[in-house]
């Protein structure tokens, strides 16, 4: 069947070529995009005046001497009306050859049909690009979510509800940078390429540098490169870029999506929190214009005041067990009794991390601070100055999961490297994801890095303002091959 459409499609495109007309033609005229001049419609039709408009055909019905055709770009759809007596012979070699997918340049004027349609009557018209493949027209109804996302362009052709999540996920980015720029932070860029991967647990994607003929890894965060530039006398900086995580997909997880991180001299945690709060609504705002969103069915108000969940007690309310004294056989114990599988190599902080996240997290379902953790879980936050069993860390909680992560930061060189040497004991039980000792980084420190808090998050809270799935709101996820 679809050979045969193009097949027909070609012959088209033959004929038009056969006229001496170029189906791809360099150069083309707009005057005015569609959406606006449907906006000003009313002053276009008093006034007469013509205009250029181009766009895609996305379907029409041929009436004889008459043709109706409905034309999309960026900004809306209109119809366009083709009559034979105006266009002559254009109109045949139109009627003759015109398919929907088309990109056509239309010249004409407004008018509004008997039924009240606002629409342009065309004078003249160019194709711009001539469709070889048919545009589905229920693509978006497809179950194959696998399909859709591996060719997103003809979901985005077909719903401009597809198309409007990345309008705004363009705003949700921008409006990030406008408030950390109005707030004096400077905008850095730093290496995507690694000699020793840093600042979250996860596993690396790994390359070779041909040039160097040295083996790179692909950054998984962006925090080590940051910090040392607090190293390097910066006090307010922030970068917005890509990392890459070679971990499993689901529904909160890709392996490569961008992540904003800022780091801020002479300020800690508490601070930060304040800052975060206000980042975060203003963003929101920005992006959906309204506070409250939908997540999976529930309100969430993020026009509140913030909660704040203290994270040792909530596990310890949900578990009867303290997560800063807890000996691993206990841990392990109540997991088996939760049915949360643990991976032999798994130290504490992992352990208590899956069990947090099966008793307390998914309850969190309004905007929540959840503060200071076990130190087993964050080697890169500073201690408690009210227990060094706990860290200095603050997650943004919402609809069920974490939103974004931020932490009084670690700037004893010494106690770095104890943390990462725990790490990599886990390491060298198996623990893949678990952090490396980073000896470029402990020398940084060692020069001095003054007292900074540091905050980072991801797409993901893009994703939950869209109640999406992260996949369904980035335009090329990674998929298989298909085969």
């Amino acid at each position: 069947m679809i050979e045969k459409i193009i097949s027909d499609r070609l012959k088209k495109l033959d004929n038009l070529k056969k006229e001496g007309i170029n189906p791809y033609p360099t150069k083309s005229q707009r005057t005015i995009s569609i959406g606006d001049f449907l906006f000003k419609f009313n002053s276009f039709k008093k006034s007469d005046k013509k205009v250029y408009l181009v766009g895609r055909i996305k379907s029409f019905r041929d009436q004889g001497k008459i043709i109706f055709v409905d034309i999309e770009d960026f900004s809306g759809k209109i119809q366009a009306i083709f009559k034979s007596e105006q266009l002559k012979n254009n109109f045949k070699l139109l009627k003759d050859n015109i398919d929907s997918g088309d990109f056509v340049q239309i010249f004409g004027k407004a008018m509004t049909t008997k039924s009240g349609q606002k629409s342009i009557f065309v004078y003249n018209s160019v194709f711009l690009t001539k469709s070889l493949r048919p545009i589905p027209k229920d693509f978006y109804g497809i179950e194959n979510i696998e399909l859709r996302l591996r060719k997103r362009y003809l979901d985005s052709i077909t719903d401009s509800k597809v198309r409007e999540i990345f309008t705004r996920k363009s705003i949700f980015w921008n409006s990030v940078r406008s408030f950390l720029n109005e707030s004096g932070f400077l905008e850095v860029d730093t290496p995507v390429l690694e000699q020793t991967p840093g600042g979250a647990e996860a596993q690396p994607f790994k390359t070779h540098h041909n040039a160097l003929d040295e083996d790179f890894y692909l950054r998984i965060s962006l925090e080590i490169s940051l910090k040392k530039m607090l190293v390097g006398g910066f006090e307010k900086i922030f970068e917005i870029g890509r990392i890459f995580r070679n971990e499993g997909i689901d529904a909160e997880h890709l392996q490569d999506y961008t992540q904003c991180e800022f780091y801020w001299a002479y300020s800690e945690y508490n601070e930060l929190m304040k800052f975060v709060e206000k980042l975060y609504k203003f963003v929101i705002k920005k992006t959906i214009g309204s506070l409250v969103v939908s997540y999976k069915g529930e309100k969430i108000n993020w026009g509140k005041k913030w909660q704040t969940v203290d994270y040792c007690d909530a596990f310890y309310k949900a578990t009867n067990l303290d997560p800063t004294i807890a000996s691993r056989d206990a841990l392990l114990k109540k997991a088996h009794e939760l049915n949360i599988f643990v991976e032999a190599s798994s130290g504490k902080g992992r352990i208590i991390d899956q069990i947090f996240k099966k008793t307390v997290r998914s309850k969190l379902i309004q905007p929540t601070f959840l503060i200071n953790p076990p130190i087993f879980i964050e080697p890169l936050a500073k201690k408690s100055s009210k227990n060094p069993l706990k860290v200095e860390r603050f997650q943004v909680m919402a609809g069920g999961t974490e939103l974004g992560k931020g932490f009084s930061e670690l700037n004893d060189p010494i106690d770095q490297r104890e943390r990462f040497q725990e790490q990599m004991k886990l390491r060298d039980q198996g623990d893949l994801e678990a952090q490396r000792l980073d000896e470029d980084f402990l020398e940084a420190l060692e020069y001095g890095m003054p007292p900074a808090a540091g905050f980072g998050f991801s797409e993901r809270l893009f994703a939950v303002l869209m109640d999406k799935p992260v996949r369904e709101t980035i335009y090329f996820p990674p998929m298989k091959k298909d085969k």
